[in-house]
């Protein structure tokens, strides 16, 4: 599988991760939602930034945490001992503080020549995909949820 992800334009998120200061992203929910236990060492990661719809650089997935019924001191140690690799702002720590976390760890970031996305309805901030091309424009298939269902 690959896995499309959303970088947060107002906090820079792909130039951290294209500059190398930031090798770790974070998602987190109430309860468990994708990505949590559905990324695997190995896999690829694809990366865009939000408002573009242009896949711009791509890296090779090396370590995965995934954690569920934290209580408040967990979120924050594990947020603190993984901030060297999440390079999380503040505004950002407040965000992740969720009781579920997935702590996808990256490695060979390689920007590639910008691929068109085809966005389609209601798509989440992360999508496990076959391969990328379903889900760029001219080679696009129709997306649907079966891969993202736990």
């Amino acid at each position: 599988m690959v896995h499309l992800v959303y970088c947060d334009d107002k906090e820079k998120v792909l130039d951290k991760i294209i500059e190398g200061t930031k090798t770790m992203i974070v998602r987190g929910a109430a309860g468990r939602k994708i990505p949590h236990s559905r990324v695997f060492k190995g896999e690829k990661l694809y990366f865009m930034e939000k408002g573009t719809a242009k896949i711009s650089a791509k890296a090779d997935v090396v370590d995965v945490q995934n954690y569920i019924k934290l209580s408040d001191e967990e979120i924050e140690t594990i947020l603190n001992d993984n901030q060297g690799l999440l390079n999380l702002s503040e505004k950002q720590k407040k965000r992740w503080h969720k009781k579920c976390l997935c702590l996808v760890e990256f490695q060979n970031v390689e920007k590639i020549e910008p691929m068109e996305f085809d966005h389609q309805g209601n798509m989440d901030d992360w999508l496990i995909i076959e391969k990328i091309e379903d889900v760029v424009v001219g080679t696009s298939i129709p997306f649907n949820y079966e891969k993202s269902k736990f």
